[in-house]
């Protein structure tokens, strides 16, 4: 009996690795075609961080109580019931087998029972998440829409299996005397208390049994692991510790070809400007495809999706992954398309298995699937309409709000941002092909150095009338080693309307506290962050440069910036140039100096206000309490949140240069934002920025137009209010 454990134990673990390695061999190659990505691997400290944090600490998936502890008692499972592998294995060649120091020990056994029922449990809770989330019947709301839906269930129903096979050949052991633990496997102990009655014989039979199923498998679950959506298991620490890591959300990153950012004034013949085919994206890019594990965390979230837009993060990843697979042949220079998997579907299971997503004026086609494999998928366009067979819809592409919310949400760390704003460089740089009415904002920053197209000498407008001069760079203070700060208004800030009371109010608190600072006046240009998001670089880093070279010749050291974009770009992008700089944004200066004593707001503002996180101040750069913390100390002020605030806040729809686009498919984001504030029946609506003001302005005008906001309802920043406040009042 011992020799037939043994020879067909390593009969199939031999054919198992043979496939499941091939398989392996073939994902490396495929990686190696992408670009390279330096400095990705670097950093031992960083690797032994993300990897306690992120995988075995399962931060991100706990932010969804539920199915995170689900997950995170399956993981664990993985963890400590790779004990009972060894186990089995060596039970297959010496009966009594017991890992070496530690393989008697009733703890031991304990945590191998508690994991086993604990996984269960687990699959329980994840069977019915599925069943309740089931996207034939919530359709686009369930987070599942468009997953492999087939291919999770036959692996909840593999794992079931390894639990089951696990808990049986150990009872069993227990009954014939060969089980290595003399206590503490509470749930082996129960179970063979009802195979005691079967007699030794039989047990021995359960035993062997079950021990070849149990080490199949687990061979079978390794085979399909590595040939379906759930290759996550092995490649999401590899991911995870790629990972750029930045600060929050961090910048975007340069256009780079060949592994080096490219060289605009003099660029190379065969540099990459964005990408326009599926190899033109970096190795890390394609593993970011691989290790999707579709579960729709960041597609709940996504603005455009919640609206009815075509675009899924999920399905971005899904369809370029699928895309890479199909065309892996041609890449390889190979006919083999067995490892390759031929559906394109990314999955063993049947096409029909995953839950086809409707689109719009797109009907439900294989458009979603890269068709076939081979030499056709190489004529295949990245980005083109569905119905041209493109992989990427425009409409998919010039969606995104680049709110980062996709990104936040993703227990894998896929970068679904820098993937977008790929493909829109190559569409913008190398195609001229992108919506027509953000022509015209590249025209004006080009042109007039500002997306609105207005004239440069009218930059200090907004502090005409203010009770004290604003000191100007260049005609009041010869640099900014004379003043504390450097105001950096922005575009919106002096331009428009709305915003320009904000500036105002920053300036005369400032004023107020004794902080001196100076503004750049007509010096000062768009940061470009409209041009960079929109995926045309060359502008960007022709702003950019200009601004650095502007602020390096002020001599700027710090500097406090009105609008979140500005603050994002300065602080985190500009020193891709050479401009290093310590950047607040105002309502960490404002929230610093109420803290300090030198505002004391104490004019009460009564009224009930509900604050919106401004995308770009929260997910990309972690700043919540500040602008909160200043509310909280305007006496009067009660203060509401909405459901989707902070890390979950909801964009107002004007980032990744939305603002400067028709918005034609689906609801407005800014009225789904509004709709959610208009739910608690507030006094004031406030945000830290002006795009999110202009934002959330019109739709509360258009609201109240239509008779559903009160009138007296008000859209004002969090500087504005603590202007009230801290203003002295008026003498009678």
């Amino acid at each position: 009996m011992m020799a037939v454990r043994a020879t067909i134990g390593v009969a199939i673990t031999l054919v198992a690795f043979v496939i499941a390695g091939r398989r392996l061999l073939w994902l490396y190659r495929l990686m190696q075609t992408g670009q390279p990505s330096p400095g990705r691997l670097d950093g031992v400290g960083q690797f032994v961080r993300s990897q306690l944090v992120e995988v075995f600490g399962q931060r991100k998936l706990l932010k969804w109580s539920v199915p995170g502890l689900a997950h995170f008692f399956t993981f664990w499972g993985f963890v400590i019931l790779a004990a009972t592998i060894v186990e089995a294995y060596g039970a297959l060649f010496v009966r009594d087998f017991a890992i070496p120091l530690i393989g008697h020990s009733p703890v031991l056994g304990f945590l191998e029972d508690f994991f086993a029922v604990a996984v269960l449990v687990a699959l329980v809770t994840f069977a019915v998440l599925r069943i309740r989330e089931a996207p034939e019947r919530k359709q686009r709301s369930s987070r599942f829409y468009g997953s492999h839906t087939g291919a999770a269930w036959v692996i909840l129903g593999m794992i079931a299996a390894v639990i089951v096979t696990l808990l049986l050949y150990r009872a069993a052991q227990v009954n014939t005397g060969y089980f290595p633990f003399e206590s503490g496997a509470f749930a082996s102990e129960w179970l063979a208390g009802l195979l005691e009655p079967l007699g030794e014989a039989t047990n021995e039979v359960i035993e062997t049994v079950f021990i070849l199923a149990q080490v199949g498998v687990i061979l079978g679950f390794l085979v399909l692991v590595v040939y379906s959506k759930h290759l996550h298991i092995f490649l999401a620490p590899l991911n995870v510790a790629k990972a750029r890591r930045p600060d929050a959300l961090g910048p975007l990153l340069p256009v780079m070809s060949n592994g080096t950012p490219v060289d605009f004034e003099d660029p190379g013949e065969d540099d990459i400007f964005g990408v326009g085919k599926v190899e033109d994206f970096k190795w890390t890019a394609m593993l970011d495809f691989a290790t999707c594990t579709e579960c729709g965390r960041c597609q709940s979230q996504c603005p455009a999706w919640n609206t009815g837009k075509p675009l899924s993060p999920k399905l971005v990843i899904m369809d370029l992954r699928d895309h890479l697979f199909a065309k892996a042949p041609v890449l390889l220079g190979s006919d083999d398309t067995n490892a390759a998997q031929g559906d394109g579907s990314g999955s063993t299971v049947a096409a029909d298995a995953r839950s086809e997503p409707e689109h719009h004026g797109v009907p439900e086609s294989g458009f979603w699937r890269a068709p076939g494999s081979g030499p056709e998928q190489a004529a295949r366009p990245l980005v083109g309409t569905f119905a041209e067979g493109g992989v990427i819809d425009p409409d998919v592409l010039w969606s995104c709000t680049t709110c980062g919310a996709c990104v936040e949400e993703c227990p894998v760390d896929i970068e679904h941002v820098d993937h977008i704003v790929d493909m829109r460089r190559h569409q913008v740089m190398i195609e001229s092909d992108f919506p027509t009415e953000a022509g015209t904002m590249l025209r004006n920053l080009e042109g007039k150095s500002n997306p609105w197209g207005i004239n440069q000498a009218t930059r200090l407008d907004w502090a005409s009338g203010l009770p004290f001069a604003v000191p100007v760079v260049g005609a009041d203070v010869a640099d900014l080693t004379a003043v504390e700060y450097l105001f950096w208004v922005g575009c919106a800030g002096a331009f428009d309307d709305r915003a320009r009371k904000t500036a105002r109010a920053v300036a005369e608190l400032l004023h107020q506290a004794g902080v001196s600072f100076a503004v750049l006046g007509s010096g000062e240009s768009c940061t470009g962050d409209p041009a960079r998001r929109m995926g045309n670089e060359f502008l960007f880093q022709m702003l950019a440069q200009q601004n650095v070279e502007t602020l390096n010749e002020a001599r700027a050291t710090k500097i406090v910036a009105m609008c979140p974009h500005c603050f994002n770009t300065i602080a985190n992008e500009y020193p891709q140039l050479g401009g290093n700089y310590q950047v607040v944004h105002h309502t960490q200066l404002l929230g610093r100096l109420v803290e300090e004593g030198r505002l004391t707001p104490v004019n009460p503002v009564d009224g009930l206000v509900t604050y919106h996180d401004p995308c770009y101040l929260g997910r990309h750069n972690k700043v919540y309490s500040p602008p909160r913390e200043v509310l909280a100390n305007v006496p009067g002020l009660r203060t509401t949140e909405m459901k989707r605030c902070k890390e979950r806040g909801f964009c107002c729809g004007a980032g990744g240069s939305r603002m400067w686009m028709e918005e034609r498919i689906g609801k407005r984001i800014n009225t789904e934002r509004v709709d959610e504030a208009l739910s608690l029946d507030p006094d004031i609506v406030s945000t830290a920025c002006p795009y999110c003001l202009v934002m959330l302005s019109d739709s509360v005008t258009t609201k109240k137009q239509a008779g559903e906001a009160k009138e007296e309802l008000d859209v004002v920043d969090v500087a504005q209010l603590l202007q009230r406040s801290v203003r002295p009042t008026p003498p009678a």
